[in-house]
């Protein structure tokens, strides 16, 4: 069952693009990577199909609902964490969680302290005192303190310290083996890399690839590195090879395609080194937008 359905969403401001003919599908109790630099359209989508901004066209389900028609009965059952918090700065963070907690049919409360005492976050204290880290697991408590089936995250962990940051993922894949499913959008491809069992590219707001993370890092492509006195990098140059330079007397480059043929290529020369390998998230993201 698809818990999010995006299909064919846009969005102009005037006649500036936000995003334009963006599709996909996140299906029940995945975790989804979204990924692009900042302006790519990340947050303008996932306001969309929140639908707290309204498309120029397109549609947006969740739960197989239209999330403009069915909006507040949606949210309901979703925890959204954005990627910049703002509160009222003189209420105390208990105040602000009960104020939050009340907005759902249920009894919050020791969920809400549990998530508070793992998140090291003290209640007590006024919002305006805190650091921006600190109100970012005021937005993560808010998020989560009413179980939520769908967890909506945009770049969750921008403030949050190293040893935070392990907290909230090992947060995140507890909800997720509770039965949530979790939309994550960032920029830092290792976050992602760590997480997400699918990914979406998106660069100028439009969809460049879905793919499967195990797919994406090593079905598709190699990451070659070849030492040899002598080499020549045109030699290289032949189909399914991208990214090709010649670097200190190496030759490195991407390669998708039997692996067969550029095996016989490197064959053909007297190699003092050799390394073929799965390039990281981050390579092959980097690759897509050369």
């Amino acid at each position: 069952m698809s818990i999010i359905e995006v299909t064919n969403l846009s969005k102009y401001y005037g006649k500036a693009r936000g995003i334009e003919d963006v599709s996909f599908n996140v299906e029940e109790g995945e975790i989804f990577g979204f990924i692009g630099p900042n302006g790519a359209g990340k947050s303008t989508t996932i306001r969309l199909f929140l639908a707290l901004i309204y498309p120029t066209s397109g549609q947006a389900k969740i739960f197989g609902k239209d999330c403009i028609e069915f909006g507040p009965e949606i949210r309901q059952q979703i925890g959204y964490l954005p990627s910049e918090v703002f509160y009222y700065d003189k209420m105390k963070v208990i105040d602000l969680l009960k104020y939050s907690a009340s907005f759902y049919d249920r009894d919050c409360t020791q969920r809400m302290h549990e998530l508070a005492d793992y998140m090291e976050l003290d209640v007590k204290r006024k919002i305006n005192d805190l650091s921006y880290g600190n109100k970012k697991k005021v937005g993560i408590v808010q998020g989560l303190l009413h179980q939520p089936k769908l967890i909506v995250l945009d770049e969750p962990t921008s403030g949050l310290d190293p040893l935070m940051q392990q907290k909230f993922f090992s947060l995140i894949r507890d909800e997720n083996e509770r039965g949530a499913t979790v939309f994550f959008s960032s920029h830092i491809l290792d976050e992602v890399q760590r997480l997400c069992s699918r990914v979406a590219i998106i660069k100028d707001g439009g969809i460049i690839t879905i793919e499967d993370i195990k797919t994406l890092q090593k079905d598709n492509y190699k990451k070659v590195n070849i030492v040899a006195n002598g080499l020549d990098a045109a030699h290289f140059d032949v189909e399914g090879v991208t990214n090709l330079r010649r670097d200190d007397g190496a030759v490195q480059f991407f390669y998708k395609g039997d692996i067969n043929v550029i095996t016989r290529l490197i064959s053909e020369h007297d190699i003092a080194d050799l390394d073929i390998e799965d390039p990281t998230l981050e390579e092959i993201f980097i690759h897509y937008y050369q």
